[in-house]
């Protein structure tokens, strides 16, 4: 790909509070799953509750645990704080009339229930608007809930902006606030996080926020698909994550080949 423009992706075993000692530039989108603070209830409605996914079986090693320690005490308000200045700032003035102005944003995974928490440090942190994402799977994780009520099939996300439309790439197509949640084929993208996002629908959602050779930043990089996605669509990327268990598995199997798309 002679005479285009190099793309870095680097993933940090380190928190992103500490972004500064890797001099990385500003970001065009910072995007994360962050943690749903479910607590020792994570899997409280996954068969992997129970031994081989049956509750004749017994408890499993899972039942009363947490994905990880930082879903127990992650802290909202601290995140906007350090991501606030992971991005570029605005542009001083708007875009041509009928087009976005190009400014930067943030897209937040979260559960349904977090959302006004979101908003509300968001808020804080200068980000006065939002636009709700609803993703659409046709599956749901609270398997062990189907004979009592109706189930969740759906993920939530939010974009969030300062002031000016942030950067929009639509194709002359209408986007809508809903996206089909599409698994991606495991024989290309292996399964690593309990909560990884697919791999096809980053890219989607990146595409739609940023051009090829803009900086993207994710500060809770876990399975590292925020990082393949850019690779593959030619974005710069660099993650965080401070778990040396998904670090090591995210820089082994899901971005040990990522030179070749680079």
């Amino acid at each position: 790909m002679e005479g285009t423009q190099k793309i870095k992706c680097e993933l940090y075993n380190d928190n992103f509070q500490n972004f500064k000692r890797y001099n990385i530039p500003k970001a065009q989108l910072v995007i994360a799953d962050i943690p749903y603070n479910l607590g020792n209830n994570a899997y409280g409605s996954n068969p992997m509750w129970y031994v081989g996914g049956d509750n004749k079986n017994g408890e499993s090693k899972l039942a009363g645990k947490g994905f990880f320690n930082t879903d127990f005490n992650f802290n909202i308000a601290e995140y906007f704080h350090f991501c606030n200045r992971l991005l570029k700032k605005e542009p001083k003035k708007g875009g041509e009339r009928g087009k976005s102005s190009g400014a930067p944003c943030m897209i937040v995974f979260c559960s349904f229930q977090q959302q006004q928490t979101v908003i509300k440090y968001a808020e804080k942190h200068g980000f006065m608007h939002y636009i709700p994402l609803v993703f659409i799977k046709n599956y749901s994780a609270q398997v062990l809930k189907a004979n009592m009520r109706i189930v969740g099939a759906t993920e939530h996300a939010l974009v969030l902006y300062r002031d000016k439309l942030p950067k929009f790439n639509n194709e002359g197509r209408m986007v809508f606030d809903w996206f089909n949640w599409t698994r991606d084929d495991k024989h290309i993208y292996p399964k690593i996080h309990p909560t990884q996002k697919p791999v096809g629908l980053l890219k989607t959602l990146i595409e739609i926020f940023t051009d090829e050779g803009d900086v993207v930043i994710d500060p809770c990089a876990g399975s590292g698909t925020t990082l393949r996605a850019c690779a593959e669509i030619r974005r710069s990327c660099y993650g965080f994550e401070i778990d040396k268990r998904f670090y090591k598995a995210a820089q082994e199997q899901m971005l040990s080949d990522i030179q070749m798309t680079l």
